[in-house]
């Protein structure tokens, strides 16, 4: 059984009461719940002695210093984090996040020991043009300079077709298969087959309980970076029973 790695952007007190409630056997997977910074603390303490792992939606590249407003990884360190995503499409694109500022906050979350979920994803325009495989090689590429093939284990990418999310056009698997299968070699021309053939690659488009079992089902894609549709627990447990039957 492959492992699926089901990610829950944003979260309440509710919805985690009820995923902690409904989850079961979850041996054969890692389920990590990100929610916004001010959650952080309180749904820390409610997944104690849980499956659930927790993780930030964001990070500082500082490690200290005076940044006032910021969060760096020893602080999610302190309150529970295990995880913590990066490069966020949302974060490229409307707070301006450069590869640099991407790259200096993955060495600073693997430095804290903290897991990394690094993003990659291309807009429609890119996709048109046929840029997408260069511009995902040279994100990745980038981000990952300095990371060593030991700290490989502590990186895994989602992949988000930023073309997919939230406009009423959806990827197929086929085309997810296809992104994943190339960073999977990328990895490979990088590191090695075995580095990239144990690390973990998320789909991140617009992934619903409809379309899930179709996608999680295809040989490189082994889980989901979840938005919208894990913010209902219904929808949430659908989406790991999709992984399940995967």
């Amino acid at each position: 059984i492959q492992n699926y790695e089901i990610i829950v952007e944003e979260s309440s007190s509710n919805l985690i009461k009820e995923l902690v409630e409904n989850l079961e056997n979850l041996d054969e997977h890692t389920l990590v719940v990100c929610p916004p910074f001010p959650m952080l603390s309180s749904v820390s303490q409610q997944i104690q002695n849980t499956s659930l792992l927790l993780g930030s939606q964001n990070l500082s590249e500082y490690t200290c210093g005076a940044y006032t407003g910021e969060i760096s990884a020893l602080m999610l360190k302190d309150v529970g984090c295990h995880y913590v995503i990066i490069g966020h499409s949302e974060r490229r694109d409307r707070f301006g996040e450069s590869f640099e500022v991407v790259r200096d906050k993955v060495n600073a979350a693997v430095a804290a020991n903290l897991h990394v979920l690094l993003c990659c994803g291309e807009p429609l325009t890119v996709r048109e043009e046929q840029g997408h495989f260069d511009l995902i090689s040279k994100q990745l590429k980038d981000a990952l300079q300095h990371i060593s093939l030991e700290q490989m284990a502590s990186i895994t990418i989602a992949y988000e077709p930023v073309w997919a999310i939230g406009t009423g056009v959806t990827a197929t698997a086929d085309q997810a298969q296809e992104m994943h299968q190339f960073i999977r070699e990328q990895l490979t021309s990088w590191y090695d087959s075995e580095i990239a053939n144990a690390t973990r690659i998320l789909y991140g488009g617009s992934c619903k309980p409809t379309n899930a079992h179709e996608i999680f089902g295809q040989p490189d894609v082994n889980g989901g970076l979840i938005g919208g549709a894990a913010l209902d627990a219904e929808s949430f447990l659908a989406l790991i029973a999709a992984s399940e039957a995967s």
